[in-house]
Parts: C-alpha cells; sequence; structure tokens
C-alpha cells in the first residue's frame, strides 16, 4: 500500500450500531479496503436512546455509556485490522449524538455527542479524531450535516447536477450543482427513527425489514397532512435536526390528531412523510438533479425507496453502490475523510451548508 490508511466510525441516529470503513487514500483517489459492523446490544442501545432526552443521574450515565461506546469502536476496529493489516494513521470517531441545539440558548447553542476518544486510543493504540462537529457550531453554524464536502468529493461529476440523500434516522440531502455554484445540503427531517420507532413499539421489531410492514398499510392523507405541517419542513437552509424534534412525543401529540388509524398505516404514512419531505426540498432546491443517490439504512427499504421514485417519476432513484460506495459504508467513510482532513490541516465543513462563519478545520486529536 502506497497511501495513507485511515479508519471512519459512525453510529449514527437510528442507533442500531456502530459501522466501520478502512479506506486508503492516494491524493484525491480513495478506496475502502474493509467494511465492518457491530450491532449495539440491547442495553446500550436502550440507554443511548433514553438519554436522547432528560432523565436521572444523566453525567453519570453518558459517562458510562461513551465508555461503552468506546469500546464497540474498538471491536470495529479490531475487526477491519485483522482483514487488513498495515499501519492505520488515525481513527476519525464521531460519536453518538444525544442531543443537537445548534444556535439555540445564547446564539451558539452546542452539539452533544458521546463518546470517549481517549479510551478509544488507548485501546487500540492509533491516533484518534473526534468532535468533528463543534467548531462549525461555535463558528455559528449547523454543525450538520457534515457529509456534503465527501459527498463532492466522491459523487460529483463535472457537467452533472447530482442529488445524494443519506436515509439514516434523520435524512439529510446533499445538492451538487452542475456548474460552480455552491454545494448546498441540509436535514430534511425525519429518515427511519420514526418508523423504528414504530415498528419496535408494536413488533417488537428494531426496524421494518424491506419496509414489508409499511407496504402492507395505507397512506392515510389526514395524518400525512397533519405531519407535514410541522415548523421544520418550511424553514430555509442551513438547518439541521435531529432526535431533539423528532421523537415519540412528537408521534404521540401527532397520532392524537386522528385518532383511531391502524398499527400499519401509521408505518406506510410515516414512510411516506419520510419520502415526500426528500422529494419536495428535491425539487425545491436542485430540481435540475440528473440523479438521487441514497445511501444509509434507508437505501435497503425496498418500500421506502419505490416512494421515494414514485415521488420523483421524471429522476432516477439509485443506490450510491451503482456508483461505487456501498449505501452502510459512506457515512463512516464521510468521517474518515474529515478526519484526513483535521490532520492534514484542511477544512472540512462547507460554510453554504451549514451556515458557518466560514470554513473550518473539525475535529480534535487523541494522540496514539
Amino acid at each position: 500500500m502506497m497511501g495513507e490508511i485511515y479508519i471512519g466510525l459512525m453510529s449514527g441516529t437510528s442507533i442500531d450500531g456502530a459501522d466501520g470503513v478502512l479506506i486508503e487514500f492516494e491524493g484525491e483517489r480513495m478506496q475502502v479496503l474493509a467494511h465492518a459492523h457491530r450491532v449495539f446490544d440491547p442495553a446500550l442501545r436502550t440507554e443511548l436512546l433514553a438519554l436522547n432526552t432528560p432523565g436521572d443521574d444523566e453525567l453519570h450515565r453518558a459517562a458510562l455509556a461513551a465508555n461503552a461506546l468506546a469500546r464497540v469502536y474498538a471491536q470495529v476496529v479490531t475487526d477491519l485490522r485483522q482483514r487488513v493489516p498495515g499501519t492505520v494513521r488515525a481513527i476519525a470517531a464521531h460519536g453518538q449524538t444525544v442531543r443537537h441545539r445548534p444556535g439555540q440558548f445564547d446564539g451558539i447553542g452546542y452539539t452533544l455527542q458521546i463518546n470517549a476518544p481517549a479510551l478509544l486510543a488507548e485501546l487500540t493504540g492509533i491516533a484518534v479524531v473526534a468532535d468533528l462537529r463543534s467548531r462549525d457550531v461555535a463558528a455559528g453554524g449547523q454543525g450538520a450535516p457534515l457529509v456534503p464536502a465527501f459527498h463532492r468529493a466522491c459523487f460529483g461529476r463535472d457537467g452533472e447536477a447530482v442529488a445524494v440523500v443519506n436515509i439514516g434516522g434523520i435524512s439529510n440531502l446533499t445538492l451538487l450543482p452542475r456548474d460552480d455554484s455552491p454545494v448546498r445540503g441540509f436535514d430534511c427531517g425525519p429518515g427511519n427513527a420514526l418508523m423504528d420507532l414504530w415498528c419496535l413499539r408494536h413488533r417488537g421489531l428494531p426496524y421494518d425489514d424491506l419496509g414489508r410492514w409499511a407496504a402492507s398499510g395505507a397512506v392515510r392523507p389526514d395524518l400525512l397532512a397533519a405531519a407535514l405541517r410541522d415548523p421544520y419542513f418550511a424553514l430555509p437552509p442551513p438547518k439541521s435536526t435531529g432526535r431533539d424534534d423528532f421523537h415519540a412525543a412528537w408521534l404521540d401529540g401527532l397520532l392524537a390528531t386522528t385518532p383511531g388509524v391502524d398499527a400499519q398505516d401509521v408505518q406506510a404514512t410515516l414512510c411516506e412523510l419520510t419520502a415526500r419531505v426528500i422529494a419536495q426540498d428535491l425539487t425545491r432546491h436542485l430540481p435540475a438533479a440528473s440523479v438521487l443517490l441514497v445511501c444509509g439504512g434507508g437505501a435497503l427499504n425496498q418500500e421506502l425507496m419505490r416512494r421515494v421514485q414514485a415521488a420523483l417519476p421524471q429522476m432516477p432513484v439509485q443506490s450510491s453502490g451503482d456508483r461505487g460506495l456501498p449505501p452502510l459504508q459512506v457515512e463512516a467513510a464521510a468521517f474518515a475523510w474529515l478526519g484526513r482532513a483535521h490532520l492534514h490541516g484542511r477544512t472540512g465543513s462547507l460554510k453554504e451548508v451549514t451556515g458557518a462563519a466560514g470554513p473550518r478545520v473539525l475535529g480534535a486529536l487523541y494522540p496514539a
């Protein structure tokens, strides 16, 4: 191997587990050499979900959860290094977002990811780049999404307008114009989070496999219309959201306005909501896109993909794998790219995306 090797680790708002990729970079070329995934055990997943809302003894619980998360991350790193031996320059570890309130309270707000990067450096013997969002927030930005700069490097093509949507717990959209116009990106709204919540509540399953349960139901127009009235969907970008906005209480409040909806019809409607807001935002902000590339766990939900395509009948909707990077590897690869940018002193954010005062070098380094 002639290039630099980095590991990117990502655990997103779906809170299902940790993905890791081992990537070789040679100049601007990048190649994923290995991918690994570790599922969170039920106790850790439950605690990470609980820490998204106020509760007792949060500081102590968050510290223990961070240590447990670092151990899962270390297992993923071990899995990757067993498959591809060699020197890893650094690990970029995103952590688990539990609160995201940029621009609120004091005009700056905060974003909070549970993580224990010092412990991860101890467990792996590799330098760790972490805390990748807070510098952008300190500069007045949303701190999210951070993947558009990577999407440009990975999926951008001269003379072609491309849209990329990552559907994790939350869906975020990247708009890559065909000319020299700025790249844009923002969070659309709920991705899998509400569907997963509803599936767990009614079927005891962490997610709706392939969207089969959603496909068995019918969309309730009154419920969908009530959901689309949420003020977030009308906000102009830059904007970002998370489980702070779209959570169990939000869904229960929505259902209280339209009682008596069958469980499978709620699931179908939530699936349509995710598809509809993606399509609306894309049509509003980059109608000339020649293709929509889908990554994240939502790309594996066949019913969701069908609904996104139905909402965009004139535009091909494809998996990111069709452009060389499988859906479950994209976000981890993006954070490996951001970790490399940190070590090279390069900016990783786009002010047009996050609304920050300017681009910033993101992250903090924990040496090996």
